[in-house]
């Protein structure tokens, strides 16, 4: 059976369609703009305890705006940097740079000196608007740049008296508040003491309007040029395949904890809550459990944005089990792979099953999705509307259901290419179709199932071996909370795999774990060597860095 065959029957089945839907506006802008036209008193963002509307933020964007085409003198095509984490002031920037016609430069705030300079100096960034905790080391960067301006905000900027007063005291108290004397800067308020006039950008579809950094996670990070028209229409393809929902979700409210600045998040928190008209509560620090469930106890909140490693952290609270779910009828995963253990103890603490979704930084990001009613969980779902797919084995040859082999993909989605890369755009996109570098397998209801990233497989003696499938297997073990395969160089088996695990009893020993391994997985596939650790290298979205801890490897054989 044909992969295309068995993907369109799904596509029926669930009801979600096979072609692209129709757009629903020319850029992220004008989605905005309709938000703002007929629902301007509805809540937009929430954060820090602070609720702007539609309207409000839309004012404000337009202050921003003003200023940076005034003051700064930026003009379409000119990239803007947004080195913010989860703070109303990112969608407030974002939207001033769409109303001009700036390109987004999402840059992590964790990003050290080194990552700074590559990011800002390949992708030309005029400005850069920074969190105040972070300004210390963008000023180290900032020298061997081509920044021009630099706006800094704190936490509370937009806060009003007397909440601002009383957080900035408690700030400075707690040694939270760093100074700012260093270098030349403009505070965030600044942006908001002018008119609101400002000429209009008239974007197009061809238009990009962000660079969106790969991670870095399997070599060098690159800007991914995201057109309007890979955005909108993935907002769109997303839009089709929540329509099936029973009632409808406009105006519903969502916890988006994870960063804006990567593409999952930006596509939500930017793209399709605005385009359902939704509320979105942003966490601007997940990691601390107690604050967010404290952020979002007093909503009723229908949409939960996550990925596997968070709801590990959250189900380990007493409080967020103890939050109001009645409401929640979409739990949406994504980012990395979901372990079906912790899928199934979400749908037990919730009552809502999650629907895991698949994509990457260069498809805008969304591929597949799970439809609502239709999850089947440890797979990736169905190719989202608008999106053909193919699996290739290592010789090229087109696989049918069942095959292993990389995904494929064709759709409206797709990026344009590489910033300044022509050459590895040409790797990537061939004859129209995007390479992912992802193995995977579709069976006969055309759901697709990740076996593992391309790069990460290890060859034992001839055989291959996917990390992730053996870290799916050890997870299942009750006192294995998180775990990490790699390969290691070995003389009679030219690789042997090495397992990294994260446990919660302490007493847990080697030999168990490899114990449970060989009742679980093939003989080649057992790990050889275990190494137990207190947490795992991650990105800020909760990837495990594989090359992170083959870099240790190196290192360790160096040595």
């Amino acid at each position: 059976m044909k992969v295309q065959d068995a993907v369109l029957k799904a596509q029926k089945t669930t009801g979600i369609g096979s072609k692209q839907p129709e757009l629903p506006g020319q850029s992220l802008l004008e989605i905005w703009q309709q938000a703002v036209a007929d629902s301007s008193t509805y809540p937009a963002y929430t954060c820090i305890g602070q609720t702007l509307t539609y309207g409000e933020v839309d004012q404000l964007a337009r202050r921003v705006a003003s200023y940076f085409q005034k003051k700064l003198k930026l003009v379409a095509g000119d990239r803007i940097a947004v080195q913010l984490p989860n703070l109303i002031q990112y969608p407030i920037v974002v939207i001033a740079a769409w109303k001009l016609g700036l390109v987004i430069v999402n840059t992590n705030p964790m990003y050290r000196v080194r990552e700074l300079i590559h990011q800002f100096n390949d992708s030309g960034a005029k400005a850069v608007v920074v969190l105040d905790q972070f300004y210390d080391t963008l000023c180290e960067a900032l020298p061997d740049t081509s920044i021009e301006h630099v706006i800094v905000t704190r936490p509370i900027d937009l806060l009003p008296q007397p909440k601002n007063m009383l957080l900035s005291g408690a700030m400075k108290l707690m040694g939270k508040r760093p100074s700012l004397a260093k270098g030349s800067h403009i505070g965030f308020s600044d942006l908001l003491t002018g008119g609101s006039n400002y000429i209009a950008h008239k974007a197009s579809l061809d238009d990009v309007c962000a660079l969106q950094y790969t991670g870095g996670t399997t070599g060098a990070s690159k800007g991914v040029m995201l057109t309007q028209s890979s955005l909108v229409s993935n907002v769109a393809q997303a839009l089709s395949v929540i329509s099936i929902l029973k009632e409808p979700i406009t105006h519903s409210t969502c916890v988006a904890p994870l960063p804006i600045y990567h593409i999952y998040a930006y596509s939500l928190c930017m793209g399709l809550m605005p385009a359902t008209r939704g509320h979105t509560v942003l966490i601007p620090d997940p990691r601390n459990i107690a604050l967010f469930v404290s952020a979002i106890k007093k909503f009723k909140f229908e949409i939960f944005c996550g990925l596997n490693s968070l709801f590990v952290a959250l189900l380990e609270s007493k409080d967020f089990k103890r939050l109001d779910f009645s409401k929640l009828r979409m739990t949406l995963s994504g980012g990395m792979a979901l372990m079906e253990s912790v899928a199934d103890d979400w749908q037990t603490a919730t009552g809502c099953i999650v629907s895991e979704g698949y994509g990457m930084t260069e498809s805008s990001p969304i591929i597949s999705m799970n439809p609502s009613g239709f999850e089947k969980i440890g797979t990736a779902g169905i190719p989202i509307p608008g999106t053909d797919i193919k699996v290739v084995d290592e010789q090229g040859v087109v696989q049918e259901v069942g095959g292993v082999g990389e995904l494929c993909v064709r759709g409206e989605q797709v990026m344009a290419g590489y910033w300044k890369r022509e050459d590895q755009t040409a790797e990537v996109i061939v004859d129209g179709w995007l390479h992912t570098g992802d193995i995977v397998v579709v069976d006969e209801e055309g759901y697709i199932k990740i076996v593992d990233r391309l790069k990460d497989m290890i060859i034992v003696s001839g055989f291959n071996v996917y990390p992730n499938e053996l870290e799916q297997a050890l997870t299942l073990h009750p006192a294995v909370s998180q775990c990490a395969a790699i390969g290691i160089p070995d003389t009679k088996a030219g690789e042997v795999v090495k397992m990294f695990v994260v446990s919660t009893d302490p007493e847990l020993t080697v030999a168990e774990v490899i114990e449970f391994c060989k009742q679980n997985m093939a003989a080649y596939k057992v790990p050889k060597f275990v190494e137990f650790r207190d947490e795992l290298p991650m990105t800020n979205v909760g990837k495990v860095l594989r090359k992170d801890l083959k870099a240790d490897e190196k290192k360790k054989a160096r040595a």
